[in-house]
């Protein structure tokens, strides 16, 4: 008998769902978007009921797909979604949603995460690999929620991501339900026991967090759940250590995958999150751009105009190839949300505009700065030993093969893109299988999908222009700073 697999991802931009079958072919899809609400400068919240409304919006889509193929839904064996690894919402003892879903974006707790850092604490770095906390992680939004949130504070049983969320709903569970995958959990960034999979208590005593509002932590293929962008590097095929992947959603995320904990790329100050992957024994880096894709929407949205025509992206990047590379020395800040680290007060601007600078050289800009940040991503992950000769593009951002091109020069290294771009739909109905035991060489079927069909070779004049331009962006930062 035939057998079908469904799958969400509920990203920070839209909620795709689709319908994959044994062969894992897409027969269905759906994506809609989501909406980001703006409340304070520098707050960035969204809605968890509004994740699960889209998510049984694209579902109802695809079976009516399904029904126009005259495929019968009840063939639909298991489902298995994905979400955002940091961000977290508040849930009542039914299970239901009692404060915003704060994600990443949301940078209300920064000075909270300064007082974390002079603790000057070696745990965090020891237990989790990551040295510093973070305002993008939800162990200080949990913080901010039992401090500032009345209705957490009065009936709240429990924090949990997105995903969960819309599972949770889905199946009719309460609070005492709750749960997170060992991929996800590390989303947390601080709290947890990172090669162990469980949350530890000294942290948490640190944290002020009482465990007792924490999920419980299982096997993504138990429950069938996951974080996005691990689920994203599995879908590039990366089952090894020393892999490089370029998430290119609405947080641009540079990954390289490893055995471990690297000591140089978790020391304090370094700017890199380290994460457990979906699969056992694995590991991964990201440095990122918190609104890197974000940005994207931003310019098309709001100084085009074009709110709801996508096929504008296209326009701008066909025109911004005709613009030379350094953009004529215009430099876009994409810290629309603010910046981090040492950066952490700055904002987004363009600079050096002329008469003569037109949509397309900002464009252009804008995808030349994401990649600019992604440059000293690259040299931390080399000085740490890692060779970076290759690197996998993956998900909305990897449609443009104009800001591929910048990448690989940027980066002095070969860019691939795949057939399938937006891998983690597919890698949840791959793991979904695998959990009702219809595969059972899990990582031969992660692979087995995977067809080459753009490469980007590194131009070398290119790349001199662009260190150059990258030389100037880190001046002006420091004298915003």
């Amino acid at each position: 008998m035939e057998q079908y697999y469904l799958s969400f991802d509920a990203g920070t931009q839209s909620v795709k769902v689709a319908v994959y079958n044994e062969y894992m072919k897409c027969i269905a899809k759906s994506s809609n978007q989501t909406t980001l609400k703006y409340p304070h400068p520098g707050w960035v919240e969204m809605d968890a009921d509004e994740y699960l409304s889209l998510t049984k919006l694209g579902m109802k889509q695809c079976i009516q797909q399904l029904k126009k193929q005259r495929i019968d839904p009840s063939l639909i064996k298991a489902i298995m979604g994905d979400g955002i690894i940091c961000g977290i919402v508040g849930i009542d003892e039914s299970g239901k949603a009692i404060t915003p879903y704060i994600n990443y974006l949301d940078s209300r707790t920064q000075s909270d995460a300064e007082d974390l850092k002079k603790m000057d604490l070696d745990i965090w770095g020891k237990e989790t690999g990551n040295a510093d906390p973070s305002c993008m992680f939800p162990a200080l939004h949990a913080r901010w929620m039992l401090a500032n949130n009345k209705e957490f504070k009065e009936r709240g049983k429990k924090f949990v991501h997105n995903a969960p969320y819309i599972l949770l709903s889905l199946a009719g569970l309460k609070s005492s339900d709750a749960f997170i995958d060992w991929g996800a959990m590390s989303g947390w960034g601080l709290g947890y026991r990172v090669y162990e999979k469980e949350w530890s208590d000294e942290q948490l005593a640190i944290l002020g967090i009482d465990k007792s509002y924490l999920p419980k932590i299982l096997k993504p293929w138990d429950i069938v759940g996951a974080g996005d962008t691990m689920q994203s590097i599995l879908g590039s095929g990366i089952v090894e250590a020393n892999k490089a992947v370029d998430v290119a959603g609405t947080c641009a995320m540079f990954c390289v995958s490893t055995n471990g904990i690297i000591p140089e790329l978790s020391k304090k100050e370094s700017g890199l999150i380290f994460n457990s992957g979906t699969l056992e024994n694995t590991y991964f880096y990201w440095g990122f751009v918190r609104t890197g894709g974000l940005a994207l929407r931003w310019f098309k949205d709001n100084i085009c105009q074009k709110t709801h025509d996508d096929s504008y992206y296209q326009l701008l990047s066909e025109g911004a190839e005709k613009v030379e590379p350094g953009c004529n020395d215009v430099i876009f800040l994409p810290y629309l949300t603010g910046g981090y680290g040492e950066f952490s007060n700055v904002k987004g601007c363009f600079l050096n505009m002329t008469l003569d600078t037109d949509q397309f050289v900002l464009w252009r800009a804008v995808l030349e700065s994401i990649a600019y940040d992604y440059m000293e991503i690259t040299d931390a992950y080399r000085n740490a030993g890692i060779e970076i000769n290759r690197i996998t593009i993956t998900e909305g951002g990897s449609r443009d093969n104009l800001w591929n091109q910048i990448k690989a020069d940027v980066m002095e290294s070969e860019a691939i893109t795949l057939e399938i771009l937006g891998g983690a739909v597919l890698t949840n109905c791959i793991i979904a299988a695998y959990a009702i035991g219809a595969i059972e060489d899990l990582k031969n079927a992660l692979i087995s999908n995977l067809n080459i069909i753009n490469t980007y070779s590194p131009n070398s004049n290119n790349s001199k222009i662009y260190k150059n331009q990258y030389r100037i962006k880190k001046d002006v930062l420091k004298k915003l700073s």
